[in-house]
């Protein structure tokens, strides 16, 4: 009855751990360790550890002993036990998946701990392969097929579009599966199809397919798909203007593109092929209009563009050099046809003018070299003419001065002409001057030392005439006693004015005299100052006179 109740007991414990069975996965072809009693220490009154399975006994271990090796099978040479009492098995391939069992006997119990364990392999290795030489948008195709081998359990794979997994909707993305299985090994090998429908943004997508943490290399494909629209282009360097060269491009959106296009030249159609480019050369300003390119094969699906040709006609009158005399006038005439709004400028001799020039009565300053410049956009074009202002020279002015020293005479002729006048003295100098020609203007300088009184004549010439003027030059004496000359003279002539207006008070007050006689007046008074505006009178007399004689 003890017995029967000891099995029980033993019975109802080996149900429970069965129930709690643990597992273990190893990897193929490793060496596995399989724990007993999940790795717990050993109990104290241990007297016998044994590992066995469903076809035996595999290995035991008395206390203080080494394990001895049981198994006459298949694992006879791969089977030993750790210090810890785990099971090792050596190269573990599918075969080893099963349940094994350690037997633990301590003291008066016995106890079995039961491991399942499960053998894993990683695939090999994934590639993609059957691939579709092109995809066509709308149209399912079989993009292709990616598999894995020698992989426990069966590898699952997923396909991936630049890096997203595609998931199978049974339209656009169907994904079949197949697994097969080694029969010698166990391994498996899986594979899978993808049947994708491309779209246009498929052009240059990246798919790829992997399994656990296996990824094969990406792949792409062509995608085709029918032109739905085209686009004229007009490439030129720089402005459109005449003479230039206009190439006319054709694009299409279609996969591969048409090779083939029909240009509308103003009304005149060029079938270009192998080529999307057509180039009109030389083009003037009536080739400005429509133009068009459609394909060959479908007339309908064109595309246009409205080309202008700029252009900018100019012309000046006069031109080249041109020769004027000193006062005429010059009509300047400026010509312009153009394809838009004009900007014209003007400039003399390089200096830019604030507006064009106008020319009633030319003077010598007006001559110069005169550009004008009129830009349409980029469009730019030049004119010039050189005006030549001649004219025989004149003299303006002639003037002498004092030297500092009070010696020398500085003479000074100023002139304008062109041709640049020649300036001559009828004296020589010490030394000569000439001033910078600027605007038909020249002023000449003679610094003379006179010894007696000369008449100078300064001559200007040029090629056209001349003219000539005097100026009387006195030597130093002569000109001190020209100065007591003129301050004599002015002494007389404030000496006659004080006797005239002497005189003439003399004579208001005489006739004011006589008529206080009529009125019966006094006349000491009128006598007292008589006799003090005559002695008045001779004292400015005699001071004026001794101011002559100083």
């Amino acid at each position: 009855m003890h017995f029967s109740s000891c099995l029980c007991a033993l019975l109802v414990a080996l149900v429970y751990q069965v129930s709690g069975m643990d597992t273990v996965i190893g990897l193929y072809g490793e060496t596995i360790e399989v724990p007993c009693n999940n790795g717990a220490p050993k109990p104290k009154d241990l007297f016998m550890t044994k590992w066995k399975y469903d076809d035996g006994d595999l290995l035991t271990q008395l206390k203080d002993q080494d394990a001895s090796v049981i198994a006459t099978d298949k694992y006879k040479d791969r089977v030993s036990m750790a210090e810890n009492s785990s099971l090792l098995i050596a190269a573990a391939t599918l075969k080893d998946e099963k349940t094994f069992t350690c037997m633990v006997v301590a003291g008066a119990d016995i106890s079995e701990y039961p491991v399942k364990l499960l053998i894993h392999k990683a695939p090999t290795g994934v590639e993609i392969t059957a691939l579709a030489t092109e995809l066509e948008i709308g149209k399912p195709t079989q993009l292709g097929q990616c598999s894995t081998s020698d992989a426990n359990p069966a590898a699952s794979i997923t396909w991936f579009k630049n890096k997203k997994p595609l998931v199978a909707d049974g339209k656009g993305i169907i994904i079949s599966s197949n697994v097969k299985v080694d029969e010698v090994t166990g391994l498996t090998t899986t594979s899978s199809t993808l049947h994708y429908t491309a779209e246009k943004g498929d052009t240059a997508a990246l798919f790829t397919c992997g399994a656990l943490n296996t990824l094969s290399s990406p792949v792409s494909f062509t995608v085709t798909y029918p032109t739905e629209r085209i686009s004229l282009h007009v490439i030129s360097k720089g402005p459109l203007m005449e003479g230039a060269n206009v190439t006319l491009k054709c694009k299409a959106d279609g996969n591969p593109p048409p090779t083939s296009f029909n240009f509308h030249i103003l009304g005149k159609v060029v079938k270009v092929e192998n080529s999307d480019s057509y180039t009109v050369t030389d083009v003037t300003r009536e080739s400005t209009g429509e133009y068009k390119c459609s394909i060959i094969d479908n007339a309908k699906m064109e595309d246009s563009k409205n080309i202008t040709i700029n252009y900018l006609d100019m012309s000046l009158s006069p031109s080249g050099k041109v020769m004027k005399s000193f006062g005429e006038g010059l009509a300047l005439t400026l010509q312009t046809h153009a394809s838009g709004e004009l900007k014209v400028s003007w400039t003399k001799d390089n200096g830019k003018l604030d507006s064009s020039p106008t020319f009633d009565k030319l003077t010598y300053s007006d001559s110069g070299k005169y550009e004008v410049v009129v830009t349409m956009g980029a469009l730019i074009k030049k004119a010039s003419f050189e005006l030549v202002v001649e004219g025989v020279p004149v003299i303006r002015r002639v003037a002498k001065q004092r030297g500092e020293d009070g010696q020398h005479k500085v003479l000074t002729c100023e002139a304008e002409g062109s041709p640049k006048p020649t300036v001559a003295w009828s004296v020589n100098g010490t030394s000569a001057d000439e001033g910078p020609y600027v605007n038909g203007k020249i002023t000449h300088k003679l610094t003379i030392v006179p010894t007696v009184n000369l008449t100078v004549v300064c001559t200007v010439s040029n090629e056209l005439g001349q003219d000539t003027r005097t100026i009387n030059v006195s030597t130093y004496s002569s000109d001190e006693g020209d100065t007591t000359k003129l301050v004599v003279g002015v002494i007389v002539g404030l000496l006659l004015a004080t006797v005239v207006v002497g005189l003439a008070y003399w004579l208001y007050m005489k006739k004011s005299k006589q008529g206080s006689w009529k009125t019966g007046e006094k006349e000491d008074g009128s006598t007292e100052e008589s006799k003090k505006l005559e002695e008045k009178i001779e004292e400015k007399l005699e001071e004026n006179s001794q101011k002559v004689e100083v």
